[in-house]
């Protein structure tokens, strides 16, 4: 079991990390802006019921065999760029609404869970950060390994709910008044796909280091 210092150091660490730009913020705060608050919600936890997964690889030791393979790492870091090179595309792609500040027509649910699924387990970047940094708040003589990984994978997955909530609301907030010009409807497309863009180039030529 954790102690209680151990849980919130690590929470105070997740809570601060979650705030530090990154794609997975970045995704929830484009996400949000362009459909509002509740599907930005949606996206935030669709990326936490794939850190779920990632916890759960951790404890099992699977993640360390994921990470010992080399094609597996390529094949997972093109499918990621390739998801978002789409995304991209239909961000560009997306029509100009009426200028009522009513966000563009929401996704499915299952659509915007999936979107946030996908975002996170396709990018074989968070295994090996799941890998340096759980470990390092374990500590073996105070019981079983894959326990402590599975409580720390939890107080993880808290902070990222916390923090991603909280840019989903203020990024929602931002996107409905934008939403009231059609120019700036513009603006927010292109900026989406120059992110999700961005986000494919970095993830295509990311290395396993």
């Amino acid at each position: 079991m954790l102690t209680l210092q151990t849980a919130f150091t690590f929470f105070g660490v997740a809570l601060l990390l979650g705030i530090t730009p990154g794609p997975d913020n970045i995704f929830v705060l484009v996400q949000s802006a362009t459909y509002g608050r509740r599907a930005g919600m949606l996206v935030v936890l669709g990326l936490c019921c794939g850190l779920v997964v990632h916890t759960t690889a951790i404890a099992l030791g699977l993640a360390a065999v994921f990470a010992a393979s080399e094609t597996a790492f390529v094949v997972l870091k093109f499918a990621g760029a390739g998801y978002l090179a789409y995304l991209a595309w239909q961000a560009f792609a997306a029509p100009v609404s009426d200028a009522s500040g009513a966000p563009a027509p929401a996704l499915a649910p299952q659509q915007l869970l999936v979107r946030g699924m996908v975002m996170n387990l396709s990018n074989p970047k968070v295994v090996f950060f799941f890998l340096a940094f759980l470990p390092q708040f374990v500590d073996a003589a105070r019981g079983a390994v894959a326990l402590q990984l599975a409580q720390l994978g939890a107080i993880f997955i808290a902070a990222t709910l916390l923090t991603f909530g909280a840019i989903s609301f203020f990024a929602a907030t931002l996107g409905q008044r934008l939403r009231g010009s059609a120019r700036a409807q513009q603006w927010m497309n292109r900026a989406a796909g120059t992110v999700f863009a961005g986000l494919a180039l970095r993830l295509a030529v990311a290395q396993r280091a």
